[in-house]
């Protein structure tokens, strides 16, 4: 099992957001600066794209924040997806999400997107909360976001995914 040395969170513009909705992977890696595989275009990612496109489209600014591709610097491969939903609220709250492509998962690349979220959140004045939402049958992201000191808050309906716990992490967490 290879596991990741070096990742980063690769943002991408809202052409190649636009192109991955539509699934289109020839016009998104016109636009990406990392070559992008056949899953990053595929049906299961593409209403994150559609939404996130709609996004940067409505708000430029958010286009550093959100989802983009989890990309392997040492084999130089992208891997998943990962992000905030947006930039801090009002009330300093980000939300982050993240998904492997399946063929990578079990190697430490969610673990290590999210220690690279974090460290984002922690170094931003702005961010006094980070929020992840899981579904309570995902046991592999329950136990990861629990693992870095996240605590269960509530629970809520997501009409994409369905019922999600909410966990939260503050920035005194954030910052240990």
């Amino acid at each position: 099992m290879v596991k990741p040395k070096h990742i980063s969170i690769v943002q991408l513009n809202e052409a190649a957001l636009t192109a991955l909705a539509a699934g289109d992977l020839v016009a998104a890696n016109q636009e990406s600066p990392v070559e992008l595989t056949p899953y990053c275009a595929g049906p299961h990612w593409s209403s994150v794209w559609r939404m996130r496109s709609e996004q940067v489209a409505t708000d430029p600014a958010s286009a550093a924040w959100i989802t983009g591709i989890v990309w392997d610097d040492d084999r130089q491969v992208a891997v998943g997806r990962a992000g905030f939903h947006g930039p801090p609220d009002q009330e300093g709250r980000v939300e982050v999400g993240y998904a492997i492509d399946p063929a990578h998962r079990r190697r430490g690349y969610a673990r290590a997107a999210l220690e690279l979220m974090l460290d984002r959140a922690a170094h931003d004045p702005q961010v006094r909360v980070v929020r992840a939402t899981v579904s309570p049958t995902n046991l592999a992201s329950r136990n990861l976001v629990q693992q870095y000191g996240f605590v269960e808050v509530g629970e809520q309906w997501d009409d994409g995914d369905g019922l999600e716990t909410i966990y939260e992490l503050t920035s005194d967490g954030a910052h240990t």
